[in-house]
Order: C-alpha cells, then sequence, then structure tokens
C-alpha cells in the first residue's frame, strides 16, 4: 500500500501538533519577548537590549557559569553511582526486589523536599551533626557552602534512580549471547564489561545524561535553598528579574539562553551517539 505525502502529514499531525503548540509556540513567544517584540511587559519594539544586559553585567555572566556548575557536577556525581548500581542490579541477590523498590524512592520526592532533607540532615546543627558530635567528628559546611556541595547533594539523589533506570534497561537489552559468547572465548567479566557491554549501553548512558543535565540546568528550590548566597544561578535570576524587578525581557532572555545551552548539549548528545553506532555498528560487522 503507497502511502500519499497527505496522509503522511495526517499521520504525523497529532506529534508534530503537539510539539509546536506545547514546545514551538511558547519558545517563539518568548524569543519575541527577549527581543522586546512580545505580548508580555512593555513592548519595545526590537531591540538586543536584555541579551545585552544579560552578558555585559558580571552578575548574571556568574549565575551562567554557576548554572552550569550545578548542572556538570551533580550528573558526573549521579553517573559515579548510577552506572555502577545499575551493573550489580543485573546480577540475582537476596533481597534485590525489596531493594528495587527502596532505589526509586527519590523518583517520587519533589525537588523541594530533597532540599529539606538534605538541610535538616547535613546543615550546621542538623542531624548527622548532633550524631557526629559525642565521637568528636564534625561535617564540613554543606549549606550555603561555595562549592554548593548541598545542592549536588540533593540534585544527585534525585537523579541516582532515573538515571540507574536508564541505564539498567539499556545494560538489560544486550544479548545474553554476546557476554557468554565471549566468556567461551577466554574473556574475563571485566573485560566483557569494558569491551562488550559498555559500549553497547553506550547511548542509553549518555541519553541518561542528557536528561539528567537538562533537568539540573533549570533547577530552582534546590539552588534556592541550598546554595551560596552569590552566585545565584540563571533560574533564579530569572525568577528575580520577571516578579521582582517586572522585566519580562530580561527573564525571557534568561530562559533562551538556558534552552541554547540544553540544545547546544543536545546537539552534542546526538553526534555522539551518532558516531557511537556507527562504531559500534563497524566492530560488529
Amino acid at each position: 500500500m503507497t502511502i500519499t505525502r497527505t496522509t503522511l502529514w495526517l499521520l504525523l499531525l497529532p506529534g508534530v501538533g503537539y510539539l509546536v503548540l506545547f514546545f514551538g509556540l511558547p519558545l517563539v513567544l518568548a524569543l519575541l519577548t527577549s527581543l522586546g517584540m512580545g505580548t508580555i511587559g512593555t513592548n519595545e519594539g526590537f531591540t538586543l537590549r536584555h541579551y545585552a544586559d544579560l552578558f555585559s553585567d558580571s552578575v548574571y555572566r556568574d549565575g551562567i557559569r554557576y548554572s552550569l556548575y550545578i548542572s556538570v557536577a551533580p550528573t558526573l556525581a549521579s553517573l559515579a553511582v548510577a552506572l555502577p548500581l545499575a551493573v550489580v542490579l543485573q546480577a540475582t541477590f537476596p533481597g534485590k526486589k525489596l531493594f528495587l523498590t527502596l532505589y526509586k524512592v527519590p523518583l517520587v520526592v519533589p525537588g523541594i523536599v530533597a532540599a529539606f532533607i538534605v538541610m535538616i540532615l547535613f546543615d550546621r546543627g542538623g542531624e548527622m551533626s548532633r550524631i557526629l558530635k559525642p565521637v568528636g567528628l564534625s561535617l564540613p559546611k554543606l549549606v550555603r557552602d561555595d562549592w554548593s556541595l548541598g545542592v549536588i547533594i540533593a540534585l544527585a539523589w534525585k537523579s541516582i534512580p532515573f538515571m540507574t533506570l536508564i541505564i539498567g534497561g539499556a545494560l538489560a537489552s544486550i544479548p545474553a549471547d554476546l557476554a557468554a559468547a565471549a566468556r567461551s572465548l577466554g574473556a574475563n567479566r571485566r573485560v566483557v564489561f569494558w569491551q562488550i557491554e559498555l559500549p553497547m549501553a553506550l547511548p542509553g548512558i549518555t541519553a541518561a545524561v542528557l536528561l539528567v543535565f537538562v533537568g539540573s540546568t533549570g533547577a530552582f528550590a534546590v539552588p534556592s535553598l541550598l546554595g551560596p548566597i552569590y552566585p545565584k544561578p540563571l533560574s533564579v535570576w530569572m525568577y528575580e528579574a520577571a516578579y521582582q524587578q517586572n522585566d519580562w525581557g530580561l527573564a525571557t532572555a534568561m530562559g533562551i539562553v538556558m534552552s541554547a545551552i540544553a540544545c547546544a548539549v543536545l546537539l552534542i548528545y546526538y553526534r555522539l551517539t551518532h558516531g557511537l553506532n556507527r562504531a559500534i555498528g563497524g566492530e560488529t560487522r
């Protein structure tokens, strides 16, 4: 049966229409507002003033760098835990069913609740400090600290189960016959993992990294509660520009910059996965 172009467009319309209506249109409106031509705030006519204000002010430039920092650091911390955890979960061990339920608990905990949990546990005078004090130990400053360790802990705690699910699914999809064949040819468990399982699971791993990175980029509640007084992430400056300064042009310019960063990471992801797929395909032929 031959599908006409009209039929093809009609089949694509629900998905494409959803993306255009709920993603493309708001993004276009935000872009127009950042250029002074939107319907929110003052209609100034075409201007690049908001972007000039954003990139010329050191406060906002520090906010961009800080946003990148609290996106990259929790993502790497989550990957360092999620990858070995996903590997371990491929095996069978006593209590696995209970563990599979418990490790997913952070998925249903709101970000602001995770921030309060970290604050209660690790702030000065918190529960961990009280537990360690009788034995003469103390924790470093983890809340409102310069390195944003509390922010990283909270975001990573929320992200590890999500990343583990994706990586675990990628590992589980690898045919067991490949590992068995490699073992029969003399490869040990470490060689099988590094040369067979990890390369084949890399598309899933990079997808998990991408999703966690993008989610951390727009984090608001966690850095607001646990982060340092300065710098603030771009998400916080965006809120203040919109609702405290009533400068919607500047706020939407910040949103466009955050979206551009996410899109750049997405393009890198597609290039990386395309190259990985070609490399893996070349090795398996």
